[in-house]
């Protein structure tokens, strides 16, 4: 479903001119949204949300609080990031640092970021993959995997509601997983 209702900045929350904020979507309290910062259609995000210059959401993102969103990070459509989730930009971080690289992330279409997360900068998290809270997720994550831990491993694959499906190492046939 989508509205085409004018986005929702509540009046504590800021939105530079030049940030692309789509139709229908809600910028809760204390929440910032950078000049070149993108944000699709329907999306929510939530209090104390940081969105950067050059950032990416797609549509029906939910944002839940204190997350923020770098330079080189894109959320494809319907990524669901839980609290607190961090995601990091620059492999070699230095305060005094002048000539530093981003490191892009890509989260793909549907998938789950689980509250107080880390996403370490340069991997790709698969369409409807489930990234356990907790998580520090350090390579790649397979599209439909539910990993777990520090570092984030594989142990179950699942559906495009999130549910288990397998336990099995071997990805399941595209009819369970896609159900």
């Amino acid at each position: 479903m989508t509205t085409t209702e004018a986005p929702y900045i509540h009046p504590t929350a800021s939105a530079d001119e030049g940030a692309q904020i789509g139709a229908g979507t809600k910028v809760w309290h204390l929440s910032y949204v950078r000049s070149g910062a993108k944000v699709g259609r329907d999306c929510n995000l939530g209090r104390n949300v940081y969105v950067d210059p050059g950032a990416v959401v797609g549509d029906r993102c939910k944002i839940q609080n204190n997350v923020s969103v770098y330079v080189g990070v894109t959320l494809e459509d319907e990524v669901f990031v839980g609290p607190s989730a961090v995601f990091t930009n620059d492999l070699n971080p230095r305060a005094a640092k002048e000539d530093w690289t981003v490191t892009p992330t890509l989260v793909r279409r549907g998938a789950t970021i689980g509250g107080g997360v880390t996403v370490v900068c340069g991997v790709e998290i698969g369409e409807y993959a489930f990234v356990a809270a907790g998580a520090v997720v350090t390579k790649d994550v397979e599209a439909y995997r539910l990993v777990v831990g520090n570092p984030a491993r594989p142990v179950a694959w699942v559906n495009r509601d999130g549910d288990v499906v397998s336990r099995a190492s071997e990805r399941p046939e595209d009819g369970v997983l896609k159900a």
